[in-house]
Order: C-alpha cells, then sequence, then structure tokens
C-alpha cells in the first residue's frame, strides 16, 4: 500500500491528524472510536478494506482523535469535553477544505458525530452511525464494568488484552491478535487509554437528539459485543426520520466481520445507488481444512508432522484442481472452483492425515471471495467456523455444498443446524461420508486376494470402479439397480479383504492385464 500523505489541522492548541482519501463526488468526515492510528488502519486487511470501499465513492477524510495514535495527547488530569473533541471535527473539515460533509461515526465516534450534526446542521450532509450510543454507562458500560476496564488497561494494555471487549471472535486468529496488540500500543499510551475511558464514560448525547435534522443511517450489529443493540434502537426512536439497520454479527468494531455489507449500506445510503459488484469477486467453493495432535507427541514430533502435513496439503489440493489461498493459525484455506473437488480433495486429505499420525478436522462451504489478497470476507467466516464445528475426521459442509455437487457420486448426511454470528439464519449443515457398502465388522483373512475370487460381474464392477464411476454410473451403465451395485461391490470388499472402494481400484489396476482385468 502506498503511503498516504499525513496533515496536521489546529484545534485549539492541539494538533489533530488527519488523512484525505479518494476523489469522490462528496466529503466522508470517518470519526473512529474508542482509539485509532492513521497509519496502522491501512496495515489491517479489514481496515484497509473499509477504507478503499469508502474512498471509492467518496472523498474520504480521516483523523485521530485527540488523545490517540497521530494525534497530540490529552492532559490526564484536564480532560476535555465532548463538546471540545466534537470541534476537532469541524477543525479537520476546515483544514481539508471541506465545507460540508456526510459524517460516519463509529462506536464512540456515534456522539461526537451526532453533536456535530446538532451543532452544525449547514455543515452537515447526512448522518451514518454504526454501533452508536447516547449515553456511555447505559448502553456500553455500567461504572463496575468500566472500573475492570480501567484496571485492565492500567496492567495489561499493549498486549492485546482488550481484544476479547471489543472481538471476541477473533481471539484465535493469531494474526489480528498481533496486530491488535500493536494497535493498542500505536494508538494510545496506557496512562492515554484510561483517559479515553474515562472521557468516554462522559458521554450523554441524549438531549441533543431531536435537534439532527440531517437524513440519518443506524447501523448495528445484532450481538455487539460492546455496545448492546438496544443504543441504535433507541436512536432511532429518537433521531427524527432516522432509519436502522440490525446486520448479524458480535464483533464490534466497524472494521471486522463483513466489511462490504457495513459498505454497502453506507454507499446505497450516500449516494442512492447499490454498489456495483467487483469483478474480482467470484463464487468458489472455500475448503479449511486444521488438525491437531491427539496423542499427546513432543512438540518437536509434532511440528515435524504438521509441517509434513501442510506440504502434503498443498500438493493434494493442486491435485485435485485447487488453489492453497492461505493459513490463518491452524486453519489451511483451499479455493475450488467447484464443491465436488472441494470435498473429494478434503476426503483426501482426511486419509493423509491418518497416515501422518495427526487428526483432522474440515468445514467446506460455497459463496462469493475475493480472489486477489489473502482470504478474507463471509464465505471464509463461515467456512472456518465449520471447520472449527468439525470433530475427528469429519468433513462438514453447508447444506449448498451438497445441493450444488448432486450429481457428482458424492454422499452426504444431515447434521443439523447451528448459529453462526454473520449470518441471520441457523446454517444447514451436511457431513460428507463415504459409501454405506455393507461391510461386515470384522474379517479373517484366508489367503491372498486373487482376481479369480471374483464372478465375471464382479469384475465388470471392479473395473468400473477402478475407472472412477460411482454406485449409480455403475448401475446405468451395466443396467442394474444401484442397491445391486451396492451389494456386488460389498462383496468384492468382503472377498478381498479390502477397506475402501480406493483399495479396490487400486487391486484393479495391479492386477490388470492388456485386456483389462
Amino acid at each position: 500500500m502506498r503511503p498516504i500523505e499525513t496533515r496536521y489541522a489546529l484545534s485549539g492548541e492541539v494538533r489533530i491528524a488527519y488523512q484525505v482519501v479518494g476523489q469522490g463526488s462528496f466529503d466522508l468526515v470517518f470519526v473512529p472510536g474508542f482509539i485509532s492510528n492513521l497509519d496502522l488502519h491501512w496495515e489491517d486487511e479489514g481496515y484497509s478494506r473499509l477504507l478503499k470501499r469508502l474512498s471509492a465513492f467518496s472523498r474520504l477524510i480521516l483523523f485521530d482523535k485527540r488523545g490517540t495514535g497521530l494525534s497530540d495527547r490529552v492532559d490526564a488530569h484536564h480532560l476535555p469535553s465532548l463538546e471540545t473533541r466534537m470541534d476537532d471535527v469541524r477543525a479537520v473539515m476546515d483544514a481539508a477544505g471541506s465545507g460540508r460533509a456526510a459524517l460516519l461515526g463509529a462506536s464512540e465516534g456515534a456522539p461526537m458525530a451526532m453533536l456535530f450534526a446538532a451543532t452544525y446542521p449547514e455543515r452537515t450532509r447526512a448522518l451514518a452511525l454504526y454501533g452508536g450510543y447516547a449515553h456511555f454507562h447505559k448502553w456500553v458500560m455500567p461504572p463496575e464494568r468500566l472500573a475492570a476496564f480501567i484496571e485492565t488497561a492500567e496492567t495489561a494494555w499493549g498486549t492485546g488484552a482488550t481484544l476479547p471487549h471489543f472481538a471476541p471472535g477473533r481471539i484465535d486468529d493469531a494474526s489480528f491478535s498481533t496486530w491488535w496488540a500493536r494497535f493498542e500500543r500505536l494508538s494510545a499510551s496506557p496512562t492515554a487509554a484510561v483517559a479515553l475511558a474515562r472521557m468516554n464514560a462522559e458521554i450523554d448525547v441524549r438531549g441533543v437528539l431531536a435537534a439532527i435534522s440531517a437524513p440519518t443511517l443506524l447501523i448495528h450489529r445484532r450481538n455487539d459485543a460492546r455496545v448492546d443493540p438496544d443504543a441504535s434502537r433507541f436512536l432511532a426512536r429518537r433521531i427524527p426520520d432516522a432509519r436502522l439497520i440490525e446486520i448479524p454479527g458480535r464483533d464490534h468494531p466497524i472494521w471486522t466481520g463483513d466489511v462490504d455489507r457495513v459498505a454497502d449500506l453506507i454507499e446505497e445510503f450516500l449516494t442512492g445507488e447499490r454498489a456495483v459488484a467487483e469483478a474480482d469477486r467470484v463464487l468458489a467453493a472455500l475448503l479449511v481444512t486444521r488438525i491437531y495432535d491427539t496423542a499427546r507427541l513432543g512438540d518437536r514430533m509434532w511440528s515435524e508432522r504438521s509441517q509434513r502435513f501442510q506440504e502434503t496439503w498443498r500438493q493434494l489440493v493442486g491435485r485435485h484442481g485447487g488453489c492453497s489461498v492461505g493459513t490463518q493459525g491452524e486453519m489451511m484455506i483451499s479455493r475450488f472452483d467447484g464443491p465436488a473437488r472441494a470435498i473429494r480433495c478434503a476426503g483426501a486429505l482426511r486419509e493423509a492425515a491418518q497416515s501422518i499420525g495427526v487428526a483432522s478436522a474440515q468445514g467446506a462451504h460455497v459463496g462469493e471471495i475475493e480472489l486477489r489478497g489473502p482470504p478474507v470476507g463471509l464465505t471464509t467466516r463461515v467456512t472456518m467456523q465449520l471447520a472449527s464445528h468439525a470433530g475427528r475426521g469429519d468433513i462438514l459442509a453447508s447444506r449448498l455444498v451438497a445441493d450444488l455437487a448432486t450429481g457428482s457420486g458424492l454422499h452426504f448426511t444431515d447434521a443439523g443446524r447451528i448459529p453462526l454470528d454473520d449470518l441471520d439464519e441457523p446454517l444447514a449443515l451436511v457431513q460428507a461420508v463415504s459409501e454405506q457398502h455393507l461391510e461386515p465388522a470384522c474379517r479373517v483373512k484366508a489367503r491372498p486376494a486373487e482376481p479369480t475370487m471374483l464372478t465375471a460381474r464382479e469384475s465388470e464392477v471392479v473395473s468400473l470402479i477402478a475407472d472412477g464411476k460411482s454406485n449409480a454410473a455403475i448401475a446405468a451403465e451395466l443396467r442394474l439397480s444401484e442397491h445391486t451395485v451396492k451389494r456386488h461391490v460389498a462383496n468384492i470388499l468382503l472377498k478381498l479383504d479390502l477397506p475402501s472402494r480406493a483399495a479396490a481400484a487400486a487391486f484393479s489396476a495391479r492386477h490388470a492385464g492388456p485386456d483389462g482385468p
């Protein structure tokens, strides 16, 4: 990402850092939440994605509030009022040459944006509020919870300790957790963070809501971890003609979760037109594979097996026509043109994991994804959650995967429904399973398997298995019922003492003569 020029506006005696991005037909001022850092924003995929989307249709004005990021710090003993901080918005607009702008207030930035809209209606084109509130203690934290939060900030600031308060769904994302720790350190010192928390605790703009005359859009995640959704419902009742849209999700920051959904809503609200779908977004099947140690291996042995599996993973994904698109912690993410390829690859990966001596769990889903850059977005998050829910050896998929794989010869069983943070309704699931061949529980080896042990019909069936045909395809070619083919397959596996269709195919290949088996 090319460097964005950072400038400074003078608000009283305080310098406020700001950036201007994009060349849209109107100005959009982004008022950030609790902490921010103009330079660091561009390093996070979700944050940079949001800013790129917003700057595609507007002249986007970004700034760090006083006390945060690249702006001057505040005196912890003489905290500024909300009115003083609100006036920083005016100073930034003046410095950026913006006479009138739309305001996007996120989280703690929403009260500032509301106060500005009520105070300077002639300079407010429209108001978009995400995860906002009018009274801190009522909808964010009561005094006792605030005291605990401040104690955490005083003792563990800069380690990422506040992440569970804002984005509990990203705790297991090692890359994001590391970035969040840097975000804390580079956005505010521990003293400044405590001062900011105390300033925010004083927020109460309930008295100005009726004076807001600008068109207002409210966006709130239904299970927001930090700000009670009732906060936006209250705003919708008190701000004249405000429109509230609740979206799925619990992670609070505006740049987490389904960023494109948020950007789409804001773009349509401000421009009157829906966002145009980008050419680099395609419909694809994603497969997320994770492995774990079930034998309590030592660190060295686990590291060796994990590395070996990752190498095998890349090979098998390529062999099945897929693309390895990245890893997030223990999760290995691959992309396929169709769900059948993804599920077949998952089956091969399951066998590979077993042979290496580790356990696998996999999730598959179909949806729109970005062709460029690392795997992000709704489809990726849903697939990762499916892999997290999958048990040892399971291949858990959305019902859509099974629907789109109809006719592929793959078999699925119903796996119920689970609620996911980013979806409106519980997601219907299936589990990919091997075909049932009525195999006996155990066998006694009598003698080495030979092709002569099979009947003529069974030899035909095993030859077609070796050609990669499903039971249904074999039934159609031999003009038999599928049930009869299953019975033949069961007899073949029993006679040859083989564990699976794949083993039967290998047997056929080994014993094939010039004219076939």
